[in-house]
């Protein structure tokens, strides 16, 4: 069989160059760099999303998994084949390889549950450092709220919805005179005012993301029986309207692989690759702390062979400091109709490495659809020289697809019922509600699980009489032995999230 065009072992083909008087010239993005991360950027039009799928489809046949958010629908067109638009076709033609259609492996998530496979997370595994960052509290509040959790977590209390938050909230306002003594004041004004915060996030659908069962982490590095990695899209056109929402649940997201993939260093190619379309919705009005942590796990995430790559239409859109460790470019074409366009042309053109051929900020504004200046790492981790490409066109379709194609896609996926219907098992709001109705009084800072202990550990590994035990000690038991369960990775989670926190104060 011969060898497409254009194609290398171990390489991504992106696009193709041409000089005057010299041969053509193919531009790759090799796959043992492809955790250096990325920038795909440009005007609306410039050809973005057409970057992002090629890049996606290449990836994915590499046997890399790939994460994406579709924002305008355009991206789920990835689960059929292409349809040999006029374009594309001649664009295949132009850059010397043969136009082949095809379909990639998707599977469909959406943190709604409308248009793919609910995405949840415990209020616990977010934690109360990325949630004050989502209800954007201030400091004091945030201190309320870690009280919260401290509390929660010394009674056994589990925090999984937003209910058994609000029920924690209430528990603690009505003991604060108890939880003073050994946490400091807590002032029923910022109890109220968390409080309000929750109804606003739950107006914006945080009741449907925050429960369980919570999304496997390891769901997203799948590959299919072909050895292709799974592209899983993200439904994000409705989730774009709560900003806040979306920008800490890509963060968590990190965060969390981040704790459960092993260090690997360089690999021959990504375990897996993000792509955050409408980056700046990360960035804008984005607190400094929420910033710190950014770039923080986008910089240590590398070693745990994962790619990230954002996409966006300036540049400037993304700080400084995440945009130096963005290895693997493509600048699309940019406008500059005002200031702030001039600006963002003069960055993008200074990023690259120079190419005395070419005047890069002309270059810019002068690129047409599907074309882009591009500037790879090289096998040495050194940014090649930026070259004027013609991008290669995708295989699969690009453009949306029709309800009925989404559902087959859907149910023929290996999730398929595996987080579609929410648990709601006995967490902190029933506990608090069955201590309630019996009359029990408040444990308080200073009894509930430590009050107990003994007893417990008696009825664990000793003689404990279970019938002896109240309520509150079996749910507390439960809890020990559940903890004992996954002792090395609670300590490791939390370990993390402290280390984390302290990033980004």
């Amino acid at each position: 069989m011969s060898e497409t065009p254009g194609a290398v072992p171990g390489k991504i083909l992106v696009g193709a160059s041409e000089k005057k008087g010299k041969p053509r010239s193919y531009r790759y993005l090799t796959l043992a760099l492809g955790n250096r991360h990325g920038l795909i950027a440009g005007a609306t039009g410039g050809g973005k999303t057409v970057s992002l799928q090629l890049l996606a489809e290449g990836f994915s046949n590499a046997g890399t998994s790939v994460f994406l958010a579709d924002v305008k629908g355009d991206l789920a067109g990835l689960s059929q084949p292409g349809d040999g638009k006029p374009p594309f076709v001649a664009r295949a033609k132009e850059i010397g390889i043969p136009y082949q259609p095809d379909r990639f492996p998707v599977a469909f998530w959406d943190v709604f549950g409308e248009e793919g496979h609910p995405v949840r997370a415990s209020i616990s595994a977010v934690g109360p450092l990325l949630l004050s960052r989502l209800l954007d509290l201030n400091d004091t509040q945030e201190g309320v709220l870690n009280v919260v959790f401290k509390a929660a977590d010394e009674q056994g209390m589990l925090l999984l919805d937003l209910k058994d938050l609000r029920a924690m909230l209430a528990h603690v306002a009505e003991n604060a005179t108890t939880y003073k003594a050994k946490y400091g004041n807590v002032a029923s004004a910022s109890v109220g005012a968390i409080q309000r915060q929750l109804l606003v996030l739950e107006s914006q659908g945080g009741d449907k993301f925050f429960g369980e069962p919570a999304l496997d982490i390891m769901d997203f590095l799948r590959v299919d029986r072909d050895g292709r990695g799974v592209i899983n899209i993200l439904a994000a056109d409705k989730l774009m309207r709560a900003p806040r929402l979306y920008a800490t649940f890509l963060l968590w997201m990190l965060s969390e692989l981040f704790e459960t993939l092993p260090e690997v260093g360089d690999l021959d190619k990504p375990k897996l690759v993000f792509f955050f379309d409408e980056a700046h919705l990360l960035f804008n009005d984005a607190p400094k702390a929420l910033l710190s942590a950014i770039e923080q796990v986008v910089r240590l995430i590398r070693s745990k062979g994962v790619g990230v790559y954002f996409v966006t239409q300036n540049p400037i859109d993304v700080p400084d400091t995440v945009l130096g460790q963005l290895g693997n470019r493509i600048q699309h074409v940019l406008r500059a109709f005002t200031p702030r366009d001039q600006k963002a042309v003069r960055a993008a053109a200074e990023t690259f490495r120079d190419n005395r051929a070419l005047e890069e900020a002309e270059a810019i504004m002068q690129l047409g659809v599907g074309e882009a200046l591009v500037s790879m790492l090289d096998a040495k981790g050194t940014p090649e020289v930026v070259e004027r490409t013609l991008i290669a066109p995708p295989s699969a379709r690009v453009g949306p697809i029709s309800p009925s194609e989404r559902q087959a896609v859907m149910a023929a996926s290996s999730f398929a019922g595996k987080y579609d219907s929410m648990i709601d098992r006995e967490s902190a709001f029933e506990m608090l509600q069955a201590r309630a109705s019996k009359g029990e009084p408040e444990s308080g800072a200073g009894g509930g699980l430590l009050g107990t202990l003994g007893g417990i550990l008696g009825g664990i590994f000793g003689k404990g009489d279970r019938k002896r035990m109240s309520p509150a000690e079996l749910a507390a038991r439960a809890a020990i032995q559940s903890a004992a369960r996954s002792a090395g990775t609670q300590i490791a989670r939390q370990i993390l999230r402290g280390v984390l926190g302290g990033m980004s104060k």
